[in-house]
C-alpha cells in the first residue's frame, strides 16, 4: 500500500490510457506567481488553448496532502485564494503529504508528479536555475538536478531572466540535459526572445521534437529535455527596460536579505511593480504561447507512441 494518495482527473487517466495527448501544468503560477484573479483566469485559459490544440490539460496541485493530477475549476480557485498554500518543490514533497498541507507545485515537483501519472509533456513559463551570484550563495534551482533524472520534457519560455542564463546552461550541459529552442539559434531570456546565449540546438518543428524524446527515452537516457519557446516578439519587454527593473529588484531583495525558495516570487513581483505590470501581461503571453507549442508537441509524441 502506498503512503501518498494519487488522484487523477478520470479525463485525464482516460486520456493516458488511450495513449492520447496530455500535457502537464504547474500550480506555482496561480499560487505564487499571478495575483487574484488573473492567476485563475490565466491558469483556464492555458488549459484551453491546450484542449484547443488537440491535447488534455492536466494542472496538477496538492490539496490536504493528495497529490492532484488534473484539478477542477474549484480546485483551481482554492488554490488561487487560499493563504497556506505551500511553495512544493522536490524537498518538500514528503513533508507536505505527511502534514496533509495544501501545495502549489514547483518545476521539479511537477515533473515529479507528472511522472508518477505517466506524462510526458509538461507546459510552464520558465524554468529554474542558476542564481546570480551562486559562487557565494550556492543557491542552484532543484528544477535543474529534476530534469537531469525526470523522463518529463518542458516547455517554457527559456530561464527565467533573473538568472545567471549562461550558467544555467552550463549545468544542464554537464548533467546531460538535451536543451533546444524553438524556432530561433538563440536562447531565450524569458521576458525577451534574446539572451544573448546561443542554443545547444534549434528545432523547427513539433514533431522533430517529439522524435527526439522518443529516440532519447528508448536510447535509456534518463531525465527530461528543455524546450525553449520564445516570447511573441509582440508581447516581449525591450531588454533595456527589463534588465534596469531586474537590477533594481535583484538590489531590493539584497537589502532585505530574501533569499531560498521566497527569491523568485520576491523578484517577480517586484519586477511586475517596476515595470508598471508590463512584465505581468508579458508572463501571461509567453504562458499561452507555450501551450501552444506543448500542446502540439504532446500530439505529435503521442501519435508516434500509439505507431510502436
Amino acid at each position: 500500500m502506498k503512503s501518498f494518495k494519487l488522484k487523477i482527473n478520470p479525463q485525464v487517466r482516460e486520456a493516458l490510457t488511450r495513449l492520447q495527448p496530455v500535457v502537464a501544468l504547474e500550480s506555482t503560477i496561480i499560487a505564487h506567481g499571478m495575483p487574484f484573479p488573473q492567476n485563475v483566469t490565466t491558469a483556464l485559459e492555458v488549459e484551453q488553448i491546450i484542449r484547443n490544440h488537440g491535447a488534455v490539460p492536466a494542472t496538477i496541485g496538492i490539496i490536504n496532502g493528495e497529490l492532484i493530477v488534473g484539478l477542477t475549476e474549484d480546485e483551481i480557485n482554492f488554490l488561487a485564494q487560499s493563504q497556506n498554500v505551500i511553495k512544493v518543490s522536490r524537498r518538500d514533497l514528503p513533508f507536505v503529504i505527511a502534514r496533509r498541507q495544501h501545495g502549489a507545485t514547483t518545476v521539479a515537483a511537477t515533473m515529479i508528479i507528472a511522472a508518477l501519472a505517466g506524462i510526458k509533456v509538461f507546459v510552464t513559463g520558465g524554468i529554474g536555475g542558476v542564481h546570480r551570484g551562486a559562487g557565494d550563495s550556492f543557491d542552484v534551482s532543484a528544477d535543474l538536478q529534476e530534469l537531469a533524472q525526470t523522463d518529463v520534457a518542458v516547455i517554457s519560455a527559456g530561464v527565467k531572466s533573473i538568472l545567471d542564463i549562461a550558467s544555467t546552461l552550463e549545468y544542464l550541459e554537464t548533467h546531460g540535459v538535451p536543451v533546444v529552442t524553438y524556432g530561433s539559434p538563440d536562447f531565450p531570456a524569458f521576458y525577451t526572445s534574446k539572451s544573448g546565449v546561443c542554443s545547444p540546438y534549434q528545432i523547427d518543428d513539433a514533431k522533430e521534437i517529439a522524435q527526439v524524446l522518443q529516440i532519447k527515452w528508448d536510447l535509456g537516457l534518463r531525465g527530461g529535455m528543455v524546450i525553449a519557446n520564445p516570447v511573441p516578439s509582440t508581447h516581449q519587454m525591450p531588454p533595456q527596460a527589463i534588465n534596469e527593473a531586474i537590477a533594481v529588484a535583484l538590489q531590493q531583495a539584497d537589502a532585505l536579505d530574501i533569499r531560498g525558495k521566497a527569491i523568485t516570487p520576491y523578484l517577480l513581483d517586484a519586477i511586475k511593480d517596476l515595470t508598471a505590470g508590463k512584465s505581468l501581461e508579458a508572463n501571461i503571453q509567453l504562458v499561452y504561447n507555450n501551450a501552444k507549442l506543448g500542446a502540439r508537441i504532446a500530439v505529435e509524441l503521442s501519435a508516434l507512441n500509439q505507431q510502436q
